[in-house]
């Protein structure tokens, strides 16, 4: 998809209807259990942000940002994620805490008014967390600025996020350890799986409805 496609078709996506969890669930852990938003929320999870940006590549072309966690004692550790991170005390909003942790781990500044959607949050088990991701734009290719937690940087197109061949049953270890057969997208050769890959799930389904 050319960026300029992209941009034109912003007011459709920002009118198309969110597929939800039922969407989110598609690329689901098989070991995930359907939940009600308003029960999690219930349970007084943290609350979290993520920034899904896009951006025009070398060629134009349509791309997105995701990060490889770099090693650390922690629950996502090596996963491929967005750049985000837990709202913090001085965050007015969960838009504030994308944007600030968007510019601490990859050293991209995006102004709140690239934002132009958000998707349904997503409930992650293991850190207790409830994350909810947002839509932005940044019209040129971004230089990056990686701080500790990332290890690397990935950034795949939309045209493979759509490709029906990006979505494929893997092998993948948990967090406890476990070896499981779940679920994946299949983007720039790297395994995307978990809440991450149940954001894009939405976000495939919401290009597929506008």
């Amino acid at each position: 998809m050319h960026f300029s496609e992209f941009i034109n078709s912003i007011p459709k996506l920002q009118k198309a209807t969110l597929g939800g969890i039922e969407a989110q669930f598609q690329l689901a852990p098989t070991y995930r259990k359907h939940y009600d938003i308003e029960k999690i929320k219930a349970l007084n999870p943290t609350k979290a942000s993520v920034l899904i940006v896009f951006f025009p590549d070398e060629n134009n072309n349509t791309s997105f940002i995701l990060t490889k966690r770099a090693d650390y004692n922690g629950h996502h550790a090596k996963q491929i994620s967005f750049p985000g991170g837990k709202k913090d005390i001085n965050d007015l909003h969960l838009i504030d805490t994308a944007l600030r942790e968007t510019k601490e781990e990859i050293g991209l500044y995006i102004k709140p008014k690239a934002i132009f959607k958000g998707l349904t949050e997503v409930y992650i088990p293991p850190s207790n967390f409830l994350a909810y991701p947002f839509l932005a734009t940044l019209n040129v290719v971004p230089k990056f600025k990686t701080n500790y937690e990332v290890e690397g940087i990935i950034t795949p197109s939309v045209a493979e996020l759509l490709d029906i061949n990006s979505m494929q049953i893997r092998e993948v270890q948990t967090a406890t350890g476990t070896l499981i057969k779940t679920p994946c997208f299949i983007l720039s050769n790297q395994i995307v799986w978990g809440a991450t890959a149940m954001m894009l799930s939405e976000l495939r389904s919401l290009f597929f409805e506008m």
